[in-house]
């Protein structure tokens, strides 16, 4: 098959560097993906990163986490239960703008003779910086330097720092900074359901406009949401040059323009404060007097102040959670940084909401929350911030009535979390790839699971998580039954699994062992609260009516809960009729045909064997204790090479399991494909928002995968493979520091803290103290060798080139997402 190789931009353009993301020239063709690369956020709100300047654009885009509009779904035919209401993030108004004239002529960067240029995203510094030298028609030569944050820690705050500066004459200068209504986004493809929904301007009905000078004021409610927001801005100019002040007002803006009369070399400094407020249930009078207060407390700090105050938020980021790379491709360390902030910009002070499938970066999914979240984002914060990660856990919490509304909506007991949704409510239209994927409840209960184990916050568990364990659980057993076609197994049928080219099947390999789990930490949780805390048991039992047998039931379930197994290849299928399907004709597929989706008919994709992410591999990470090696071997590559990598998720989970099997060329370069996801645009649609799950994943790949860590039962164990030249992490665990450092054919560990701790490195118990330095030699092992692709040669693609020695006797696999075509099913991400 013919892949898309990921391919950077030159490094004239985007120089390697390891806290920065620059661009040294401004490209058109890479206009829409900038956008993207270099957006700031810190969770509650954010922008894209388009120019202050307002043009050149591709997509205008400042979102507020959890800020959304809801509209009725329509539908040709109608059944019981369908979700009814669709909810899309809003866009609001954009005050980022501050246009600039020199001599009434607009600076674009799309039409002015630019003599240098220089942006970059400052990674310590948490800042996008840019500097522009430009030559009017005229010869006269305007220095702009501009500075953008969206502060971390005054979660409702942005600012922004302009100065301009004409150097070799006399000019007069307008800056005009606006609050501006952009259009919706466009839609730009009919059969792209990835792209969200066009809301008009109406969608923001005006409620009050506040005007004071430099200061400007705006609140509004939704139509139909009935949320409410104010917005405004404030500023501080700063310059020698005679200049005025006034405010205009039209349809679509409100501005105040500043006119000056520039000298040579005389800058004019404007430094423009924003803020963002929004809410359910607090009036527009409430909102604009917290955002008059935002603005004043930023005045009195002044630019500067927020500037120290970002860099001392990083600097404790980056001791908590920065990820050391070397030896596995010149930009590795650059692009491992980039992600790593990303994920921060869309997790650090997301209070109260969830994380969107695209952060703060566009629209595309409307603005949903997946089970992302719990499978691909928690373990990172789990061990880099464990506040955010309760923070998340809290989320779904607040969620859980609508989610016990939802199960009686599909005559279920117990509790179903929405696979898509802002507010709790399910949003997914397409229930065959949507709705059916009740596996999101065993990744909230997974989820709380690894926090309560690594944190050791048992008041999490006590408060909120058993009670999310009972009502998770009381699905499963309602959804299932006990087969007498199956030896009276537990068999869940009708559900669709992680792959969602494979939908509504019977007995999914993955959902039915990820069930299991839910059920035996439920009925543990439950135990443990009756015995070491019977007053919060009885209040438990008041609010849940939870009977004595219900976790004996549970756990009855779960020792007999069916997991398929196919005697002759020796693989688990991923469900009861997977392997009585055709293969797909990877070799007969043009390329321009990926994804399948986008080309395919639904019902004909569901005929065949091919997949869109992992399923019984992601299972092989998760619930590794439960397969033998051998039994990981056949399943992995009986399945790797029917993964299309349509999906972003599934390049890290690859990784991973490619490097436990010693499958070394494969291992790196589905990390490469994870971490250069977005850098690389490997997927061709980074200009619609970044993929924050694939971003975890590149953390997941790393610490997982190339370090070798599993964290299962709340035993820490360490299978180190020295496959790039460097790699050093640290984790939080139970509020101590793990340090990790696989450097020359060795792993050190270190422990920071007096509690102690003991992990397991290749079999060996490892007593770590405080400051302590334990080192390992890691002797490579050798390759593992399997034949089992040989049952099914029709799937295999040609060897796929890579760095350093290939795979002995292991048929290679595909790359993955290496097809620009956009994947549209309802989890692709």
């Amino acid at each position: 098959m013919i892949r898309r190789e990921p391919v950077l931009p030159p490094e004239f353009i985007y120089p390697v560097e390891d806290w920065r993301m620059v661009e040294r020239e401004f490209v058109p063709a890479l206009l829409s993906q900038t956008e993207s690369i270099f957006a700031t956020a810190n969770g509650y709100f954010g922008m894209r990163g388009g120019f202050e300047e307002g043009t050149p654009a591709y997509e205008h885009g400042t979102f507020v986490n959890g800020f959304h509009e809801i509209w009725p779904i329509p539908y040709g035919e109608r059944a019981h239960g369908f979700a009814t209401t669709g909810q899309t993030i809003i866009n609001v108004p954009d005050g980022k703008v501050i246009r600039l004239y020199v001599d009434d002529e607009l600076f674009d960067l799309a039409r002015a003779p630019v003599l240098r240029y220089e942006r970059a995203l400052d990674l310590r510094a948490g800042t996008l910086d840019r500097e522009v030298l430009w030559e009017t028609p005229t010869g006269k030569q305007v220095l702009v330097r501009s500075r953008r944050l969206v502060s971390f820690a005054e979660r409702h705050l942005a600012a922004i720092f302009y100065e301009v500066t004409v150097l070799n004459a006399q000019a007069p200068i307008v800056l005009s900074s606006e609050l501006v209504q952009h259009p919706q986004p466009r839609m730009l493809g009919e059969d792209d359901p990835r792209l969200a929904r066009r809301l008009d301007r109406s969608v923001l009905i005006p409620e009050a406009r506040q005007a004071d000078k430099y200061r400007l004021l705006l609140s509004f409610t939704t139509r139909s949401s009935r949320m409410t927001l104010a917005c405004g801005f404030d500023h501080i100019l700063e310059t020698e040059c005679e200049c005025s002040v006034e405010q205009e007002k039209s349809e679509e803006a409100n501005r105040v323009v500043f006119s000056a009369q520039a000298t040579p070399g005389k800058p004019i400094r404007l430094t423009k404060f924003l803020t963002y407020h929004t809410s359910r249930t607090v009036s527009v009078g409430e909102q604009l007097d917290r955002t008059r207060r935002v603005l004043d407390r930023a005045l009195r700090q002044g630019f500067e102040r927020l500037l120290l105050n970002q860099r001392q938020y990083l600097d404790d980021f980056w001791h908590r959670a920065d990820v050391e790379v070397s030896g596995a491709h010149s930009r590795a360390q650059q692009c491992m940084r980039w992600d790593l902030f990303q994920l921060l910009q869309a997790t650090a002070r997301a209070d109260g909401a969830g994380v969107p499938a695209k952060g703060l970066t566009g629209q595309a999914y409307e603005g949903h929350y997946f089970w992302d979240m719990e499978m691909y984002m928690n373990p990172f914060l789990v061990y880099t911030d464990p506040r955010a990660a309760r923070n998340l856990l809290l989320f779904r919490y607040r969620l859980l009535d609508a989610a016990r509304q939802r199960a009686r909506e599909v005559s279920q007991k117990g509790a179903l979390f929405p696979w898509r949704t802002i507010n709790g409510q399910e949003a997914s239209a397409y229930y065959a790839a949507g709705t059916a994927q009740y596996h999101i409840n065993a990744a909230v209960a997974y989820a709380i699971r690894k926090y309560v184990e690594v944190t050791g916050d048992e008041d999490f568990l006590r408060r909120y998580g058993v009670e999310i364990l009972i009502e998770t659980a009381r699905l499963w057993y309602d959804l299932g039954f006990f087969s007498e076609r199956r030896g009276n197994r537990f068999c869940i049928n009708s559900v669709t699994g992680p792959d969602e080219y494979t939908t509504v099947v019977d007995n999914n390999t993955y959902t039915n062992l990820m069930a299991r789990e839910n059920l035996r930490y439920a009925a543990d949780s439950v135990e443990m609260l009756r015995s070491a805390h019977p007053l919060a048991y009885s209040e438990l039992v008041y609010r849940t009516g939870l009977s004595p047998e219900e976790p004996k039931d549970w756990r009855r379930a779960a020792d007999a809960m069916y997991i398929a197994f196919d005697e002759e290849l020796g693989i688990h299928p991923q469900d009861d009729g997977f392997l009585n399907r055709e293969v797909w004709d990877f070799a007969g597929t043009p390329a321009d045909h990926y994804p399948l989706l986008l080309h395919y008919h639904p019902l004909v994709i569901y005929r065949y064997q091919v997949l869109k992410q992992t399923d019984v591999v992601f299972a092989l990470f998760l619930l590794g204790e439960d397969f033998t090696t051998e039994q990981k071997r056949r399943d992995f590559d009986y399945y790797d090479p029917l993964t299309t990598g349509d999906s972003s998720l599934s390049a890290c989970i690859q990784s991973i399991v490619a490097a436990e099997l010693g499958y070394r060329a494969h291992a790196l370069e589905y990390w490469m494909y994870a971490l250069l996801m977005d850098l690389a645009d490997v997927g061709g649609n980074v200009k619609d928002g970044c993929h924050i799950a694939a971003l975890g994943g590149s953390w997941m790949a790393a610490v997982y995968g190339l370090a070798g860590m599993r964290d299962r039962g709340g035993r820490l164990s360490f299978d180190p493979r020295p496959y790039v030249a460097r790699l050093r992490f640290a984790l939080a665990i139970r509020g101590q520091r793990l340090e990790v450092q696989i450097e020359n054919g060795s792993v050190t560990y270190r422990l920071r803290g007096t509690a102690g701790l003991t992990i397991t490195h290749r079999g060996e118990s490892l007593v770590l103290r405080d400051g302590e330095a334990v080192t390992r030699n890691l002797a490579e092992r050798a390759e593992a060798t399997d034949g089992s692709y040989d049952r099914n040669p029709s799937v295999t693609p040609p060897r796929i080139p890579a760095d350093g020695p290939g795979d002995p006797a292991r048929p290679a696999a595909k790359s993955p997402a290496k097809h620009r075509g956009r994947p549209p099913g309802e989890g692709t991400r």
